[in-house]
């Protein structure tokens, strides 16, 4: 058994008694409300999943484990010669809770190395499909066709305890983590690169080894490195982690799971965000006649766009009442790599002017920038301009905190999920209730 599955194992075995005792012992204990609204609109704000990975602040953003993300950031160990922190180590950070050692990240960095090769017929299967394929259509292709090598299936058939389920899981999601960056690299050089595949080398750690898969230089594998581990969890509630959570609910492996969880990300209103922000201001840029503008002209255009009834994307949370941490982080690398960048100077400029406009029109919650505002900027610097491919990344730094969660899911014995319905008439009636009795 490697370290970080024994540390887990430990883990696992002390917290399977807090569990069990607060189904016990409070079970009937209300953690919440719901009103029709909630019902309607998404279960926005219901309170009704569990999760220790990771938890959204909103106030502070994002907390990994309980620390921010300047905290992670900091306390992980670093690749040598390098600004960013192994992935690895963010991995057994999501699974124990602990801050890893060098010799601990060494272990899982080596554990992925010996995990990381992707099956011929994965390729072959990525190969067969149109070259126009949309590239999360692949990735979740070629993740679901490894289902065949699901371990977890594998003892499941053979007849395995359920206090077990979370060690054939794990196996699973190590492998799957271990191979993902090769499958999107594979992806990308195969559609947007003439097909010249980069193989991948094992001596490296897996943001350095994804940055020479897809054949981009210094210091991509540090942007790399940080866009995973930003990306890598956001509580159980957004689309694509409660897909995953969902399918795994049903004791569907870990290659099904991931899968759904990918085509969740894909759709417009989760993954594909930031690459509608890049594609918004580069569309500033060119009504700006490609120059910098004055913080006057900019402030005019930001009203212009608000008064003709449009949005300024990548500002707004549904929770964060701040500036996203995630932002912030990706912010002080453009300082320091790219401050001349003509585009980053346009994500700068409205980084200083879009708030106070839109907290003197008055109307949004939350008038910061979230994570999407800046991070396809980033990408298109280092040149990764394939707007579609943007959310590949997206997935493999999801599927991080996604696998973590569905391996505590199955270690805690989480049953499956089943919320109960209404029906529009009935919601009706308990609102003619509702309204009677404030009357009366």
């Amino acid at each position: 058994m490697s370290n970080l599955k024994g540390k887990l194992f430990e883990k696992i075995q002390a917290w399977r008694p807090r569990t069990a005792k607060l189904l016990k012992e409070s079970g009937s204990v209300k953690i919440g409300e719901v009103n029709i609204g909630q019902a309607i609109g998404g279960a926005r704000d219901v309170k009704c999943l569990v999760t220790d990975i990771s938890y959204l602040d909103p106030v502070e953003g994002i907390r990994f484990r309980g620390m921010t993300i300047p905290e992670v950031i900091e306390k992980l160990p670093k690749v040598p010669g390098c600004e960013m922190p192994y992935v690895e180590g963010h991995v057994y950070l999501l699974l124990t809770g602990d801050i890893p050692t060098d010799k601990e990240v060494a272990s899982v960095a080596e554990e992925f190395q010996k995990r990381a090769r992707v099956p011929q017929y994965v390729f072959d299967v990525l190969r067969a499909m149109p070259r126009d394929t949309h590239p999360m259509t692949m990735l979740s292709a070629a993740v679901v066709a490894m289902q065949r090598e699901s371990v977890y299936v594998q003892r499941y058939n053979a007849g395995i305890h359920k206090n077990d389920y979370w060690d054939p899981t794990y196996e699973d999601g190590m492998n799957l983590l271990a191979q993902l960056p090769q499958i999107a690299a594979y992806i990308f050089r195969m559609k947007y690169r003439s097909d010249t595949i980069i193989p991948s080398n094992p001596k490296l750690d897996m943001g350095g080894d994804f940055a020479q898969m897809m054949g981009i230089d210094k210091p991509y594998d540090d942007v790399s490195r940080l866009y995973f581990i930003l990306h890598s969890d956001h509580e159980s509630g957004n689309v694509s982690a409660h897909t995953g959570h969902l399918i795994s609910s049903a004791l569907s492996d870990m290659y099904y799971s991931i899968s759904g969880m990918i085509n969740g990300l894909a759709g417009p209103l989760h993954g594909l965000a930031n690459q509608e922000v890049l594609r918004w201001i580069q569309g500033v840029m060119a009504k700006m006649g490609g120059k910098v503008p004055s913080d006057e002209e900019m402030r005019q255009f930001v009203w212009d766009t608000l008064k003709s009834g449009q949005v300024v994307p990548g500002y707004g949370h549904a929770v964060l009442r701040k500036t996203d941490p995630r932002y912030m982080a990706q912010r002080e690398f453009c300082l320091k790599h790219m401050p001349e960048d003509p585009l980053f100077k346009y994500v700068d400029m409205l980084f200083r002017i879009v708030p106070p406009v839109l907290l003197e029109q008055g109307k949004a919650k939350d008038p910061w920038p979230n994570v999407d505002a800046q991070s396809g900027v980033i990408q298109w610097y280092y040149g990764v301009r394939e707007y579609d491919f943007y959310t590949v990344l997206f997935a493999v730094g999801r599927a991080l905190g996604v696998v973590c969660n569905i391996i505590w899911d199955r270690a805690l014995g989480y049953p499956i999920e089943r919320p109960k319905s209404v029906t529009t008439a009935m919601l009706e009636d308990m609102a003619a209730k509702a309204a009677a009795a404030s009357k009366g």
